[in-house]
């Protein structure tokens, strides 16, 4: 008889759970509504303010530090993941680019895109995590800047409306990388469905407000990528590769970027998501993660925790005042011969006066640069080179063959945090 009982009580519970995943009724219901010319997002009626991240790993760390978003794929492993741990997902739905070889002329990889989007929506429009569905990521970007098939926004269109008729309840938005007044208008004009729109931008984020509004937008928007200056908007050297800032002035920057664009546009921004939470080869293996390989935290994940909360976390990354070689600068143009015995200094100061230790390394300057870092290797580094590499003065000798190379150095605390820099230097 208890097994009797306790069987129906476990198919009850098992219906129970299934009704409340696909049933009619969302678990929440998110709205954007215009109020004395401002925009605001609604969950259930009630403000929410979108404090995200693009993360497919770590999402207890976003909840734990303030965040209560993350922007990520349409995996439902992932889905389950950050409703575990209370967040919301913008979803980014399987709509691919002409870059990956999408051909929007192709009228049956068209419809089966379209059949395959829907059906996921279908299925997952109930989910707990889903907040918003983004078609499609920077669908206007076909390296080396060819020109896009403008069909591509009729399919975000029907897709919306699609979407809207089956799921009334999540916002549908695409996202383009940066703003560009062609883009905004074909973009209007060819999918004026959406009910907003996410933007990529990195070192221009300051601009992004009033040029949405010089270039007819007239939607809210959030930011869907956010961060340190892209490796094509910083000063290039003689032998054409670019300088990357150190954590430090990365962090300053997500500070002032966060403070000044994302919520100081209180009329039409929604929120963000920070780029990016992980460590990330792209141009380097230093340049957008916000950790490294282990997890260990830069001070731009103390920054977003400060930004989250309102408080700065009680132990803080080592910063970085310069790094040098032979007393130059990574803005110098340095050129060294094969094999020269050179001096490198890093000025760094921790906060909390926690001990730190060094480590350095010399690598070659990569030569493949896949769009968004995809399938790209951190080159290996050159061993023999540095004649002590533990502290924060060493002595190091040039390569022996020719060409452009960088001088990294990762600075470490015992707090589980680390800072790093690199100077490109040219060996001729």
């Amino acid at each position: 008889m208890k097994f009797r009982i306790a069987l129906i009580i476990s198919t009850l519970f098992v219906l129970t759970i299934n009704w409340a995943f696909t049933s009619e009724k969302p678990v929440a219901i998110y709205k954007i509504v215009q109020s004395n010319g401002y925009y605001q997002l609604l969950k259930n009626g009630q403000p929410y303010f979108i404090k995200g991240a693009v993360a497919w790993q770590r999402f207890d760390l976003i909840k734990k530090y303030g965040g209560n978003s993350v922007r990520t794929w349409a995996r439902p492993k992932l889905l389950d993941e950050a409703a575990d741990h209370g967040l919301t997902c913008l979803v980014n739905l399987p709509v691919k680019a002409e870059r990956d070889g999408m051909d929007y002329d192709d009228s049956s990889a068209v419809q089966q895109q379209f059949e395959n989007v829907i059906d996921f929506v279908n299925k997952y429009k109930h989910h707990p995590a889903v907040m918003m569905w983004a078609v499609g990521n920077e669908l206007d970007w076909i390296p080396p800047g060819k020109p896009y098939d403008r069909k591509v926004w009729n399919h975000l269109n029907e897709l919306a409306i699609k979407i809207h008729e089956i799921d009334p309840h999540h916002p549908v938005l695409t996202t383009i990388g940066s703003v560009h007044k062609d883009v905004i208008r074909e973009l209007m004009a060819g999918a004026p469905e959406l009910d907003l729109i996410g933007l990529n931008e990195y070192g221009n984020i300051l601009k992004l407000a009033g040029w949405i509004r010089e270039f007819g937008w007239t939607k809210p928007y959030v930011l869907t990528e956010w961060g340190p200056s892209g490796f094509w908007q910083v000063p290039y050297l003689k032998w054409k590769v670019p300088v990357e800032e150190t954590s430090t002035m990365k962090a300053d920057l997500y500070k002032i970027r966060y403070e000044e664009a994302i919520i100081k546009d209180k009329k039409m921004c929604l929120g963000s998501f920070v780029f990016l939470w992980n460590q990330h080869q792209e141009r380097t293996h230093t340049w957008f993660g916000m950790f490294d390989s282990e997890w260990r935290e830069t001070e731009a994940v103390d920054v977003m925790r400060y930004e989250w909360t309102g408080k700065w976390p009680e132990n803080r990354a080592p910063r970085i005042d310069s790094m040098r070689i032979d007393g130059w600068t990574a803005y110098s143009n340095i050129y060294l011969k094969k094999s020269q015995s050179c001096s490198a200094q890093i000025y760094v100061n921790d906060p909390d006066n926690d001990p730190l230790t060094y480590q350095w390394e010399v690598l070659r300057e990569g030569t493949s640069f896949p769009y968004g870092g995809q399938g790209e290797k951190k080159p290996p580094a050159i061993t023999g080179l540095i004649i002590d590499d533990t502290l924060s003065n060493i002595r190091f000798n040039a390569p022996s063959e020719d060409g452009p190379y960088r001088l990294f150095v990762y600075i470490y605390d015992d707090q589980n945090h680390f800072s790093t820099a690199n100077i490109p230097f040219f060996v001729k």
